[in-house]
């Protein structure tokens, strides 16, 4: 009798532990939505005035903003989307390989101390602030790297990306590009570093049992297995670059132009950027303006999420 009454408040107890669990599990996941809807909401009502007020108070209000350059707000974001696009995706484009070489040779190439102290340090790398990031690109990086960039404008500037003169000191779009890959590198390294430990032991064994060399085992066997992976750690290291400020603002020189000149300065200038760059000096209605870039750049990085889902989607199938 008595252990009967025993299993029974066991069995009680272990429901009512469930229906807790179960409602903090739920309470979560509402939560992250109601974050979204409320950080969307904010920005829908708080960039309204730039539609529904006074359109010659908001011409003059960009007019101040961009020195003439530009008088209505397709004229005025346009730029600052394709900047900020084009110094996200160099950025991406020069981190990627390294962060995949890295991951791998630290999941399959490296002793086993090496790897992990090498896996400390890629963990210590994304934890630096961005500030940190910002003051060694501009104090250190832009005056050694300027030497090199006039070298690479006066053999490769038949190229229109490399097109001279390089700009000095090069505050440019290509030394930010630069600095922004160090910072989405740990993260596109870590992930993929995790994802490529976890491939399937007994495919690897039988790869290299059937003759393959380790490359070609890792070719047939771990990138595979990690396609999805790596595409998220991608958009995740993107996501970040896309959103990176104070790098970018302490390093470029900024321009509203849609250049593909990656080392003249005063060419291009990201949304997050020219928000911290232009915010403390605006009144009400150029708070609603750069609220209304940074809904932009919301939409984007949406976008960017949603595409990469799908992507990954598609790699599982």
């Amino acid at each position: 009798m008595s252990s009967q009454t025993t299993v029974t408040r066991n069995t009680t107890s272990g429901k009512s532990g469930d229906k807790v669990f179960k409602g903090l599990a739920y309470g979560a996941g509402i939560m992250i939505l109601v974050a979204l809807a409320a950080v969307t909401l904010f920005l829908i009502v708080r960039a309204m005035p730039l539609l529904t007020g006074d359109q010659k108070a908001n011409e003059e209000t960009i007019v101040s903003f961009t020195g003439g350059q530009a008088h209505n707000f397709l004229q005025y974001v346009g730029p600052l989307v394709f900047g900020t696009i084009l110094i996200s995706a160099l950025a991406l484009l020069l981190a990627f390989p390294i962060s995949v070489g890295i991951a791998l040779f630290i999941s399959h190439y490296a002793p086993r101390r090496l790897s992990t102290a090498l896996s400390y340090v890629v963990d210590l790398l994304a934890a630096i602030p961005s500030v940190i990031y910002g003051l060694w690109g501009g104090i250190v990086l832009v005056p050694h790297i300027t030497g090199f960039w006039q070298w690479v404008a006066k053999y490769l500037g038949w190229i229109p990306l490399f097109k001279g003169p390089a700009a000095d000191p090069s505050r440019t779009v290509a030394t930010v590009s630069v600095v922004l890959a160090v910072m989405i590198l740990p993260i596109i390294t870590s992930v993929s570093r995790d994802i490529f430990l976890q491939a399937p032991r007994l495919q690897q064994e039988a790869a290299l049992a059937m003759g393959a060399t380790k490359w070609e085992m890792i070719k047939l066997a771990v990138l595979p297995f990690g396609r999805s992976g790596i595409i998220s750690a991608s958009m995740l290291g993107l996501g970040r670059a896309l959103g990176e400020t104070m790098a970018v603002l302490m390093i470029l020189s900024p321009g509203m132009s849609y250049s593909f000149k990656l080392l003249q300065a005063s060419q291009n200038q990201s949304i997050a950027a020219n928000i911290a760059s232009q915010f403390p000096e605006a009144n009400d209605l150029g708070v609603s303006t750069l609220i209304a870039t940074g809904l932009v750049l919301f939409l984007i990085t949406f976008l960017v999420n949603f595409i990469a889902r799908k992507i990954t989607e598609k790699a599982r199938v």
